[in-house]
């Protein structure tokens, strides 16, 4: 498999391959950044087979190491930039034979999972598994020569990561913000600079606080990370923003289904197992991730429809148990975020002598909210059995810097 880094500088070197902090940078330039990069990392003593730790906050620099670390033959392992800095690569370059050929199997990068749940795990993800995952996402979203897919979510998640690959392989330009700022993309969709954009549902949340009225030569947003409060497609439709619910994990190096409901992006199989639970099989799957039935256990609740389409239901670790009922808290979420009141909210159990686990309710209320005006909503519209016991007025929930809930953390 040939680098794509070389592909791209030799396809279209004056293409931008990359925008930061306002300055673009082709392919050419940053192909020649990659080796220069490369070399100057060999003569600090990175060796084929080790594994480099990257935390770089997204840039240029940050882009160079990406290519350069396989190009020498080592795993790019991106961290949080709130780690200690790597230290300056300094101007000395060893004359050593880079690689512009990799093996599909062989490990490109080890991402960590975001840790919603636990502590984050190490995912070893080959090259082959990015070359799948972006020809399944091209099918999904489609690709145009003159693509520019805005990304202000980390990179060192495979959310934000697989933007970088993708626009390598595809020989298109990456938009980096360094945080994600409402205000910025805001003028950045409404000024029409970008055709594809990756976001958590929270970041277009706040797009629709800050006022996103149109978004000109936006071809899809890829809206994913979490479950989608209720009203926001509907208020994107309305509003012209073309929306794309997409479904994935580090796991399955990112998107494995696009829509809504969801359909299986091509080479994507998919099953729903024991409890509900999710299976994936397909090329873009972590090797090693899979079980011994050769499938994925996502351990994510869904069903499929009578057309193959998915539907994703919550995490099935996270089902809450009361008086002998199982209760999906994205189902009791999902009721609360419907009310004009409530701008967040999460859904817990808690241990209960009677029940053996009682639902609890946080709420980030949109103005003013009442907690049994909130429980009355509700009743409405859950069964008795999922009504929250108690619900709290909280200011902020606990999320990931990708906008995932740290449900562990309630």
């Amino acid at each position: 498999m040939e680098d794509w880094l070389t592909s791209a500088a030799r396809a279209r070197p004056d293409h931008p391959a990359v925008v930061a902090g306002g300055v673009a940078v082709t392919y050419a330039e940053l192909d020649q950044g990659a080796t220069r990069v490369a070399r100057a990392l060999a003569a600090r003593g990175v060796n084929p087979g080790d594994r480099v730790r990257v935390s770089h906050p997204p840039g240029s620099t940050f882009v160079e190491l990406l290519h350069a670390v396989p190009r020498r033959g080592a795993v790019f392992v991106p961290v949080a930039p709130a780690h200690p800095p790597e230290p300056d690569l300094g101007a000395d370059e060893a004359d050593v034979e880079l690689r512009t050929t990799h093996h599909p199997g062989a490990v490109h990068s080890i991402i960590h999972t975001s840790g919603t749940t636990g502590d984050p795990k190490p995912v070893e993800l080959t090259f082959g598994n990015y070359a799948a995952s972006a020809a399944a996402s091209a099918g999904g979203l489609g690709v145009d020569p003159g693509d520019r897919w805005l990304c202000p979510l980390p990179l060192y998640h495979v959310g934000g990561l697989g933007v970088l690959v993708r626009c390598a392989v595809n020989h298109t330009t990456a938009v980096l913000h360094e945080r994600f700022d409402a205000e910025r993309v805001r003028r950045t969709l409404e000024a029409g600079e970008v055709t594809l954009a990756s976001l958590v549902p929270t970041m277009l949340v706040r797009l629709r606080e800050a006022g996103l009225r149109a978004a000109p030569n936006l071809r899809a947003i890829a809206l994913g990370g979490g479950p989608i409060p209720a009203g926001l497609l509907e208020w994107a439709e309305r509003a012209g923003i073309p929306v794309t619910p997409v479904y994935g994990m580090t796991e399955t190096c990112s998107q494995v289904v696009a829509g809504s409901p969801g359909r299986p992006l091509a080479g994507v199989e998919l099953e729903i197992g024991a409890g509900g639970e999710i299976l994936v099989r397909g090329p873009m799957v972590a090797a090693k991730e899979v079980g011994p039935d050769g499938w994925l256990h996502t351990g994510d609740l869904g069903r499929l429809d009578d057309r193959g389409r998915l539907h994703v239901e919550g995490r099935l670790k996270e089902l809450i148990v009361t008086g002998g009922e199982n209760v999906a808290p994205l189902e009791v979420e999902q009721a609360l975020l419907a009310h004009p009141a409530v701008a967040d909210a999460a859904v817990t159990g808690r241990p209960d002598p009677e029940w053996g686990e009682a639902i609890a309710a946080f709420v980030v209320p949109r103005g003013r909210a009442d907690p049994e005006d909130l429980r009355a909503w509700c009743r409405g519209r859950l069964a008795p059995h999922k009504v929250p016991k108690s619900i709290e007025l909280v200011e902020s929930l606990p999320r990931s810097v990708g906008g995932k809930l740290l449900r562990a953390r309630l």
